[in-house]
């Protein structure tokens, strides 16, 4: 569990750093060398140009539409990463023992603690770092969609409802939406297992922190993205996790009683 906190502080890091790369300012054109600008901004750009010419030249639509497709591009990952964290759910209480059975801290008894449980996922057909694919995946394209906006001028240039899609929200209503849906959704992707993992109910509110402080700083296009992308993965995650959640409302409400 704590990998996967530190892969997530890593890629947000990695995020920052490659927002402030000095290629920033550079415009993207098809003449744009390097496998970063070829293969991942530049046809990001074209993609977003092409879907808002279609949609009458309205770039804040093109932005919602094109979320909406790759959000549905990696939705066979998405599934896939809710079934690990099932499975992983599911074998909580077995790891729990084997953490009890194995609790000094000497460093022979932990090899055999990490032995112990990794014949425990493969047994059971578990890879611990499978809720962590989608994330790889979804960085680059995320980190791509800040160039692409903030190196098209026709995009950073646009207008869409209050804001300005090349600079930060001046009401801050996206970066709070961002905030906000970001809690609604890892909370339901959390939902039952608070107790079994105190380190990620951490990161349930230490994720719309970090994503309201971004999104307040860059361009209200990229909040824009992330403000669909959340409510895409809360519908998902509600008809996929449906009666788990109505299970983990239920039983917080009789807790509560």
């Amino acid at each position: 569990m704590k990998k996967r906190i530190l892969l997530l502080t890593g890629l947000l890091s990695l995020l920052l750093v490659l927002a402030g790369c000095n290629q920033i300012k550079q415009p993207i054109t098809p003449e744009s060398t390097g496998i970063w600008n070829q293969y991942i901004v530049y046809p990001l750009s074209l993609f977003i140009t092409k879907v808002a010419e279609f949609l009458g030249g309205s770039y804040g639509l093109s932005i919602i539409v094109v979320t909406i497709l790759i959000r549905l591009v990696i939705l066979p990952l998405m599934i896939k990463q809710t079934k690990s964290s099932k499975a992983m759910q599911a074998l909580q209480p077995q790891l729990t023992e084997l953490k009890k059975k194995y609790s000094s801290k000497d460093q022979k008894t932990q090899q055999t603690l990490q032995q112990e449980t990794m014949a425990l996922f493969q047994k059971n057909g578990v890879n611990p770092m499978a809720g962590c694919f989608p994330l790889l995946i979804q960085m680059p394209i995320l980190i791509g969609f800040y160039h692409a906006i903030s190196r098209s001028r026709a995009i950073a240039h646009d207008n869409f409802l209050w804001f300005h899609l090349g600079s930060p929200d001046p009401y801050l209503i996206l970066p709070i939406l961002a905030a906000v849906t970001t809690f609604i959704q890892q909370k339901m992707m959390m939902a039952g297992t608070e107790k079994q993992n105190p380190q990620m109910a951490m990161m349930t509110w230490m994720m719309p922190i970090m994503i309201f402080i971004f999104a307040f700083k860059f361009p209200a296009a990229l909040s824009l993205y992330w403000v669909v992308g959340n409510i895409f993965m809360i519908v998902q995650t509600y008809f996929i996790k449906g009666p788990e959640l109505t299970t983990a409302s239920g039983y917080a409400g009789g807790a509560k009683k």
